[in-house]
Formats: structure tokens, sequence, C-alpha cells
């Protein structure tokens, strides 16, 4: 039998140790697990696409070796971090149940992780079993693949393999299946990771970590003049680009503790999230946020406050005049952002005019009050669009079963009027543009928590992975 170290391209890749040459103070080597069983039940070869390989020369055999029985890698990483976690100051956090795999160049040029999930215990582990249900990491992929093809800045997941395991879970009927899951991300660097180093009372490494997050994922400013205060002005600004994109397209993180929140601005290591499916601020997505503290209509609120969180470690090297001053500019990059991807969804480029503002606000107005679905609402835009709508606003939605009721018309043939007087505002020949807007940024196919149960009714009962994959597919559809 050939050695695989040698065949094996995903055991070959050029690894980076630049998280690990900041030394032992930010994480702990660590050992994977063994498991009875290896079954590849995802692999994502657009990732291996970003990763410079050709995924015709990548086997699912190459997948197990490197990915669930981690042949022939060390170090294996897990890092360490606390965080605010539903306002609370937790220490007792760190990866508890992944590592860090290792780092590689994109095709890029940019650095990313390879992060495990459910790879084994960690001193982090806290008498946990260090494992991923198998539906929570169909789950994980569903929603980084989802986001990815909505535009959303997400990590993605380049495997899932389950691993025969037999495990005990308060939320899901038990025993249920296991898996090992590997994310492909930015960075796994988090808030949390410099808020340790201030519980530590560590200012010098605060400053070391973040003299790493500059030069590897903002090397435009690294030894530039006033690097520090610029890295957290546009930190504030993908943060808050990164909420308005959850919020365009409905999506409710459901736990955003600042152990959730990226250096790089990038979503990961999702849990209990949730799409809407209608129009409801309140919706929160976990059932043991009592309080409504993560809930969809909170998100850009929250975000803001980690960020005011984080000002506490890093003020040790950036003047609180600084950071108050970058962080001023949350709610104008937020709002900027989001009207941005709102008016698109409506088929429209930004535009300054009062009717663009005034459209948007009635949509969500009348989202809010009717809780017509919010993603069905959009999608009958895209469908129904005609010329003529243009010309007549009777001839809008009227086709539309779904948003004829008597008791909107009123405001629904408000709502009409102004659409026909933005697409007055262009001429006849931007109305293809305006047809293919909608198209771009009105998927056919959301998942919503009754999608995720179809597809895995038939897992648990056939282990028949069909509608998985069909639901991918059609994810990725443009």
């Amino acid at each position: 039998m050939p050695n695989p170290s040698t065949t094996n391209l995903l055991l070959n890749l050029e690894f980076e140790p630049a998280l690990e040459a900041l030394g032992e103070g930010f994480y702990d080597p660590v050992v994977a697990a063994e498991f009875p069983h290896h079954v590849l039940r995802f692999r994502n070869d657009d990732v291996l696409g970003q990763m410079g390989l050709d995924a015709q020369q990548v086997s699912d055999i190459d997948f197990i070796e490197a990915y669930g029985q981690f042949q022939s890698r060390e170090p294996l990483l897990a890092l360490c971090y606390h965080g605010y976690q539903f306002g609370d100051y937790n220490p007792r956090l760190g990866d508890g149940r992944g590592f860090l795999y290792g780092q590689v160049r994109g095709t890029d040029g940019e650095l990313y992780d390879l992060g495990t999930k459910g790879s084994g215990t960690t001193p982090y582990s806290r008498g946990a079993d260090g494992r991923l249900t198998l539906k929570g990491g169909v789950r994980e992929v569903l929603a980084a693949e989802a986001l990815h093809h909505l535009g959303v800045r997400t990590s993605r997941c380049l495997s899932l393999i389950e691993t025969g395991e037999s495990l005990w879970r308060g939320d899901e009927p038990s025993p249920t299946r296991s898996s090992v899951m590997v994310r492909f991300s930015r960075s796994h660097i988090r808030f949390g990771t410099f808020e340790r180093l201030l519980a530590l009372q560590r200012p010098d490494l605060i400053q070391r970590l973040l003299d790493h997050v500059i030069e590897y994922y903002y090397p435009h400013l690294w030894q530039q003049p006033g690097a520090y205060a610029r890295f957290y002005e546009e930190l504030v600004q993908r943060t808050a680009e990164l909420v308005a994109q959850w919020m365009s397209v409905g999506f409710c993180h459901a736990v955003l503790n600042t152990d959730n929140m990226s250096i790089t601005g990038e979503s990961f290591d999702y849990g209990p999230y949730a799409f809407i499916q209608t129009f409801d601020p309140n919706f929160t997505a976990a059932y043991f946020d009592h309080f409504r503290r993560y809930s969809y209509g909170n998100q850009p609120t929250l975000c803001h406050w980690n960020l005011e969180m984080l000002q506490r470690p890093l003020v040790s090297v950036i003047p609180q005049a600084d950071l108050d001053a970058g962080l001023e500019q949350f709610k104008l990059h937020y709002y900027s952002a989001y009207r941005q991807r709102m008016l698109r969804k409506l088929g429209f480029e930004p535009t300054d005019t009062a009717e663009a503002e005034d459209l948007l606000v009635q949509t969500l107005d009348f989202l809010q009050r009717s809780q017509v679905g919010y993603h069905e609402f959009f999608t009958e835009l895209r469908l129904q669009f005609q010329d003529t709508w243009r010309v007549d606003p009777g001839h809008i939605f009227s086709e539309s079963a779904l948003l004829n009721p008597p008791q909107w018309q009123a405001q629904l043939e408000q709502w009409r009027q102004l659409y026909q007087r933005l697409l007055q505002q262009y001429p006849e020949t931007e109305m293809a543009a305006i047809g293919q807007r909608l198209q771009q940024h009105n998927p056919l196919t959301v998942i919503t928590r009754p999608q995720i149960e179809a597809i895995w009714e038939p897992i648990v009962a056939e282990d028949d992975w069909h509608p998985f994959y069909d639901l991918l597919q059609e994810l990725r559809q443009p």
C-alpha cells in the first residue's frame, strides 16, 4: 500500500505556521480522536479549487485520511479564547471540540484556516465529549453554502465525515449520529481571543496579536502610519457590512457572543441559526435565548455592543479617542450596506431619491404588518416582474395569489403606486436590467427549518442523502 503522504494531495499542502509562530500562550497542542467508522458525506470541490487543487485528483479516501483519520498532520492546535456570552463574561472557553488543522494560502494569495469541529476532546472541553452530531454538521454545511451563494461573507465547509459513534444530546432525539467537519475560513481569531489576554493582564500579548492580525489579514495597513486605529475602523466597517448582509437575506445567527465574532468580519460557527419566514424583528432562533437578546432585529445592536467590548483589550494599544471615532461610524456603514442590498432586492441600483427611501421603508412596513412570507415576497417580485409595471401600477402583482387578500389591499396599493413611480424614473431600456437584478438578488430557494427537517428525515429513516444533495444544488443556483 503506498504511503498516503506521497499520494494524497490534501496531506501535501504547503502549510504556513502563522498562528503557531505566536507562541504557546495562544493555543495548546492536542491529539485528534480516533473514530470507529468513516463515511464522507460532503466534500466541497469549490473550496478545493480555492486551495489550488484539482478536485478530480482528490479522492474521497484522500478526504478520510486527511480529515477523518488526521494522518501525518501535526501540530494540531486548540485555540485559547474567552468571551461575553449573553452579556456575561465567561473565562471558561476555548476550542472544546475542535482545533486548527493548518493554515494555507488560497489562489487569491490570502491566508486561510482549516479548522475542525467534532474532532475530539481538548483541555477546554470541560467534561464534554468533544463531538459534533451529524445533524449539526449537516446544518452548518447548509448555512455556509446558502450564505456564500447569497453573497454573505462566510466560512465554508470543506468536508463532513460521519464517524460511527452514538451521541447523547438534550436538543436532539438520542442516541444520534456523530460527525467531524472541517471549516475553511479566513481566521479563527475571535474578539474573545483579545478579551482573554486582557483578563490575563497581558498587554504585551495584545499588541503581539494585533500585529499578527494586521500583518496577515489587513496587510495594506501593515507598518503604515496609524495602522492600529485604521484596523479598528476597518473591522467596524466589515462587521457592520456583515450584519447588513445577514439582515437583508433574513438570516438570524442566534448566538452572537464575542467568541463567535471573527476578527476578519466573516460569519462562522453556526449553531441554532434560522432564516426568518416572515419579517419579524423579534424572531429568535435559539430556544434558550429566553430574553431575545440575539433576536433577528437586535443583531445590529449586538454587533455594535460586541465591538464596544472589544475596545477594552484594544485600548492598551489604541487610544480611546481613536476607538470611539471608529465605532461612531458603525451605524452609517450598516445602513449604507443594508440600503444598498435591499434596493437591489427590489430591482434598483442604490439611488439617493426620496422615492427610493420611501419604497424601502414601505416595503419593510408592509412585510411586518402583513406577515406575508419574507422570501416569498421577493420571489414573487422576481417571477412576476414585467415591463408593463412601468406603465400601469395595476399590473404589479396582479397575478399573485399570495399578495391579494383584501385586508392588505390599501397598503399594497400604496406600495404599487410608489414602485411604479420609481420605475418611471428609469428609461424603458433599463427594465431588462431591473429584471436581471431581481433574479440575481432574490433566490428561488432559501433554507428554512421545515426544509432542514425534511431532508434530515430520510437520512435518519433510510440513510437517504439525495434530498440533502438536491437542496445543496438548488442553493448553488444563481
